[in-house]
């Protein structure tokens, strides 16, 4: 049989009709390259800066004002809280409201005045060595700049003494901060995407009708959907954390019952998450596509692979709406920095509300999806 150019026009004609009818299919090939051009062109920064610093001076003097200054001047450092005590200042760095505290002694001023060397303490939040890297690195050069004009030309007195601790993580080991992280990313791709063609499997299979035949509320439907995915989630988060403690060696300096615990709780979110995409779904196709859509961001803008706070606001405020950004806190603070109830319960707070919303939106679309 001879080429037909009639037959080619025909058959190609066919396929664009049949991709302008799959309009989910369509909306990935064309959403997918504009977010990741967006994202990876306006919300990625891996060197942050203005990061959230709480100073400890006991005494507000010159040289402690014009180090102060020269923190902020620098563009890495912003001072939230220029009044706390060393007590406020370990707590905010263990809830993570802080990425740097600056201890500055109360005889620093003194021994600057006497000719000493005196030093001042910088501890970084080591939990995420990236976001901190940049600033650590400045330092040597704001310490520098910050006494010239305190310190005269020709004065025998020099700058004073950085110390900088990286706390949590002092070696910068990669592996604390990405093992942890990768946790919520290994449940987000096989949770989601497993929930997601619950439905659509059995409408596929033509089991739909039997389904809806058992005499069982929507609710009971989904509770009955979704319960086997939450004991897969149980069994990974067991395999991931052994493999964590027991392969790369992650510090555990928490409780493990509040760990898993949270965890849980992401878990069932993201279990109601697929549900809620496979009442949208129409096949199991369109289902693993929507998934992949949601799991981009995720894995973009949660601080996993690039620092939070280095993101703009209109990023956070994106990042703030998926579950695990808070389940990478969660985790990072209680596995890394032995963080307890009082500072997690944000966390916990939010992830509960999304499992609340999560799942009223998953029964209302299931219920319309029988109507």
């Amino acid at each position: 049989m001879s080429f037909s150019p009639t037959r080619l026009r025909a058959l190609l004609r066919k396929e664009f009709i049949q991709m302008r009818r799959d309009r989910v299919t369509f909306a990935m090939m064309l959403g997918v390259p504009i977010m990741q051009l967006l994202l990876f062109g306006y919300a990625i920064n891996s060197d942050p800066r203005d990061m959230p610093t709480a100073l400890v001076a006991p005494v507000q003097d010159r040289f402690g004002r014009s180090f102060a200054a020269a923190l902020e001047n620098s563009g890495y450092y912003r001072i939230t809280h220029p009044l706390a005590t060393a007590d406020q200042a370990e707590r905010l760095m263990t809830r993570g409201e802080v990425a740097f505290v600056v201890t500055v002694p109360a005889d620093f001023g003194r021994r600057m005045e006497r000719g000493d060397r005196p030093q001042i303490l910088v501890e970084a939040d080591g939990s995420d060595p990236s976001a901190t890297s940049g600033a650590v690195a400045a330092l040597s050069g704001i310490a520098e700049s910050a006494f010239r004009r305190d310190l005269p030309a020709g004065s025998a007195r020099t700058a004073p003494e950085i110390v900088a601790h990286r706390r949590y993580n002092p070696e910068a080991v990669t592996q604390y901060n990405i093992v942890p992280g990768l946790l919520g990313v290994i449940l987000q791709m096989t949770m989601v995407m497993m929930t997601a063609m619950a439905l659509t499997r059995e409408i596929e299979r033509g089991t739909m009708e039997n389904l809806l035949a058992m005499p069982a509320t929507p609710a009971e439907i989904m509770i009955g959907k979704i319960t086997p995915f939450l004991t897969v989630g149980a069994v990974q988060v067991l395999v991931i954390l052994g493999a964590a403690w027991a392969i790369f060696d992650v510090p555990f300096a928490g409780s493990l019952g509040l760990l898993l615990a949270g965890v849980m709780v992401f878990v069932l979110a993201l279990v109601l998450l697929g549900y809620l995409i496979s009442t949208a779904a129409r096949t199991q196709m369109q289902a693993m596509q929507i998934a992949i859509f949601i799991f981009l961001p995720s894995v973009l803008l949660s601080g996993f692979m690039f620092p939070f706070r280095g993101m703009p606001g209109w990023a956070q405020a994106l990042g703030e709406v998926l579950p695990v950004t808070h389940l990478l806190r969660l985790v990072r603070g209680i596995m890394l920095k032995g963080a307890g109830w009082a500072d997690v319960a944000p966390q916990f707070a939010a992830l509960a509300t999304m499992v609340a919303v999560l799942g009223t939106l998953a029964l209302l679309r299931f219920r319309r999806t029988l109507d």
